[in-house]
């Protein structure tokens, strides 16, 4: 007579690590996300001379607080801010 064993395999010790990386990773991003947008938030609170100094108006805050939670809007006011100062360079190199 045979006995079957149906109790639940053992997880591989190889497939452990990977596991607590990819644990360790989510959270790491939500962290970094939930960083970004505080310190994003704290852009609304300057004024518009403040903003215009970093190259931003207040039309870049709104476009950027619509992106997804996981997606960093630093990034993408940064984006915005250096194609705005290449376009005023190359304005001013066509003036002259």
């Amino acid at each position: 007579m045979t006995t079957l064993d149906h109790s639940t395999p053992a997880m591989h010790p190889a497939t452990r690590p990977a596991l607590v990386t990819r644990a360790v990773n989510a959270v790491s991003i939500f962290y970094r996300s939930w960083k970004n947008r505080r310190e994003f938030y704290h852009l609304g609170n300057m004024s518009d001379a403040e903003l215009a100094d970093i190259g931003l108006t207040r039309a870049d805050l709104h476009v950027a607080v619509r992106s997804p939670f996981d997606f960093d809007p630093t990034a993408q006011l940064g984006a915005l801010a250096k194609a705005r100062a290449e376009a005023g360079e190359d304005a001013a190199r066509r003036v002259c």
